[in-house]
């Protein structure tokens, strides 16, 4: 059987000249016909598309982080769950788009590398939000964003708001656990510290996770996050010293050095040393 003939015999739709059609609804001309390449090399479409394929994913994560820390904030525990596995899967899918692009040799990157002039994933708006509400707040990073009003607008709420852990944190209080004050109410701009008293509330869920089955849950949904978290992050690196070495990054950094820093960022602290005192 041919396959014009399987077609028509399931009665396929192929007249959409009255009926919206998938391009229309994904607006696929708008998305294929954004990428601009600067310079002749053949291999900044690459970097093009997988720049923006993350943005993408990252965009799906931040509507994701932000629904479940609504929902921990009110109590809807299993859309909370739901959610976090989700973010987890999602950037599963950052750590591949690492791979491809790990195919770009350094003649190839130093080809369009001067095209890019100042601009760098460094000043992704939404990787900036993904950071804050993941906790890990810094004061500088907003600043990048001053000349887009509108960018500047939603880091400095997610730079100001609790974070997924704070928020953690906060229905471990509320299931009677003795959280510290002042980790329930504090300066939501300030970077986490680690308490002894945090790690000891953990400890009683994780030796007693049936009676504490949704924070337990919750933990382990946080460490998922993290770990992938760790896997993007350091697939980061490798990739960037892969293709450039130890150059400086077209953002200002020291590429590598400052990207193997932020490997030694942890965002939920005592969801990992608990396991030590197990």
């Amino acid at each position: 059987m041919s396959s014009e003939k399987i077609v028509h015999d399931e009665k396929a739709q192929l007249d959409f000249s009255r009926s919206m059609s998938y391009g229309d609804y994904l607006h696929l001309d708008e998305i294929l016909n954004a990428q601009h390449p600067l310079s002749p090399a053949h291999d900044e479409m690459l970097f093009i598309v997988q720049h923006q394929t993350s943005e993408l994913w990252m965009k799906l994560m931040l509507h994701e982080l932000h629904a479940a820390i609504r929902a921990i904030a009110g109590d809807q525990r299993a859309d909370a769950f739901k959610m976090l596995a989700r973010v987890t899967r999602i950037m599963e899918q950052l750590v591949s788009a690492w791979t491809v692009l790990s195919t770009m040799t350094p003649p190839e990157y130093s080809a369009m590398r001067p095209y890019l002039a100042s601009s760098s994933g460094f000043q992704s708006a939404q990787y900036r939000c993904i950071e804050f509400a993941l906790g890990n707040k810094n004061a500088a990073m907003p600043q990048p964003h001053a000349h887009r009003p509108d960018l500047l607008v939603q880091v400095e709420a997610a730079y100001h708001a609790p974070s997924l852990y704070d928020e953690a944190l906060r229905l471990l209080a509320r299931e009677g656990l003795p959280i510290p004050a002042d980790h329930l109410d504090r300066d939501w701009t300030q970077p986490y510290q680690a308490s002894p008293e945090v790690e000891a509330a953990w400890a009683v869920v994780y030796c007693d996770p049936h009676q504490h089955w949704d924070l337990y849950q919750l933990g382990e949904k946080l460490t998922d996050i993290e770990d992938a978290f760790r896997l993007w992050r350091f697939r980061h690196v490798t990739t960037v010293e892969r293709v450039i070495g130890f150059k400086r990054g077209t953002g200002g950094t020291g590429g590598v050095s400052y990207l193997r820093k932020m490997l030694d960022v942890v965002l939920f602290p005592e969801i990992w040393s608990v396991r030590t005192a197990l």
